[in-house]
């Protein structure tokens, strides 16, 4: 892993029965509390979907997903890489009443993902949506949920040092910090997107980074983004400064979705016009599903930094090379 980091004299407050344990407490509490501040009911998802559905998450359009073919119905299917647009499909087909939303487990495989200490080619996290109206897109909503969010981090994050005495706590500010994409650029020119979000969060602590996925006046943008889900003017990630990494670690991507306009003007300025011929292209366009906001919170990410971890194979069993996996032991970080 050629970004992996190894923080000096790290110790590993729990050990691995005690970090499992710890794990199940972590995200049993964040969940619980995240459907009461959202108003979200938990369902069932797919692993995976066809791909003329239009179902599947393009991230950043270039990430290959997993596929394979199903021989008893002689087609092919792929593996998830988020739920964004099934979850706005589905909540149509509930009938989810506005300001009401749902949430789920989902679990990906991201086969060109760069492995490092944040980053593995398995995915869990929840993804969320919920019903808005016409009203509610715009910034202060958008603030309001993020705040939200936020609060049932810290609380998750002080319910778990008082379960777990060893830990020695993780800092965070009463109120998260809003910044835009163009703000960071002004204030840091001469960094990139993620030095920035290193910069400003190693200030603030916890911040929410908007506005994420058009060109800035450098003439690139903050990040990729989908052209198909996120408005590129009401989205962000929520990030958190990382004591034991001394990174900004995102735990969360999310906004408020496109509408028929702003989704066919980010698609024609990304030259993707010719993609919006599925069903669920054409179910936004005529404006047959609901107005959402939703996101995805990583579950590993939010363990790895309430549980004070250097590695996220500390708290998720994937796959990592048998030379990393010896590096980290021999610096006190044991995979699980």
């Amino acid at each position: 892993m050629k970004n992996l980091i190894i923080p000096k004299q790290y110790s590993n407050r729990l050990d691995l029965l005690e970090t499992q344990i710890a794990i199940k407490f972590v995200k049993d509490t964040f969940q619980i509390e995240l459907s009461k501040a959202l108003d979200l009911q938990r369902v069932s998802a797919p692993l995976f979907v066809t791909p003329e559905s239009g179902l599947n998450d393009g991230l950043n359009g270039y990430e290959r997903p997993v596929s394979f073919d199903v021989s008893s119905l002689h087609k092919d299917v792929e593996i998830v890489q988020s739920l964004a647009k099934w979850k706005r499909n589905a909540l149509g087909k509930y009938h989810i009443a506005e300001n009401k939303g749902i949430y789920t487990d989902m679990n990906a495989i991201r086969r060109d993902e760069e492995l490092d200490s944040i980053h593995s080619i398995y995915v869990d996290q929840w993804d969320w949506e919920k019903v808005i109206t016409r009203k509610q897109r715009n910034k202060e909503y958008l603030h309001n949920v993020v705040s939200n969010i936020y609060r049932v981090f810290k609380y998750t994050a002080e319910k778990t040092k008082e379960k777990f005495p060893k830990l020695k706590g993780l800092y965070l500010p009463d109120d998260i910090t809003f910044v835009t994409t163009s703000e960071l650029e002004e204030k840091y020119p001469d960094l990139d997107g993620h030095g920035r979000e290193n910069a400003y969060a190693k200030e603030y602590k916890a911040i929410f980074v908007e506005e994420i996925g058009w060109p800035l006046k450098s003439g690139k943008p903050h990040d990729g983004r989908a052209s198909d889900y996120d408005d590129w003017n009401l989205n962000g990630d929520l990030l958190i400064w990382d004591e034991v990494l001394g990174i900004a670690l995102e735990i969360s991507s999310m906004g408020i979705r496109v509408d028929n306009k702003s989704m066919k003007t980010q698609m024609e300025f990304k030259g993707e016009s010719g993609k919006m011929t599925s069903p669920y292209h054409k179910a936004i366009l005529n404006e047959s599903l609901p107005l959402s906001i939703g996101g995805g919170i990583g579950q590993s990410r939010l363990c790895m930094l309430i549980l004070e971890k250097a590695h996220i194979g500390e708290v998720q069993a994937s796959i990592w090379s048998e030379d990393d996996i010896q590096t980290l032991r021999r610096n006190n970080i044991v995979l699980l």
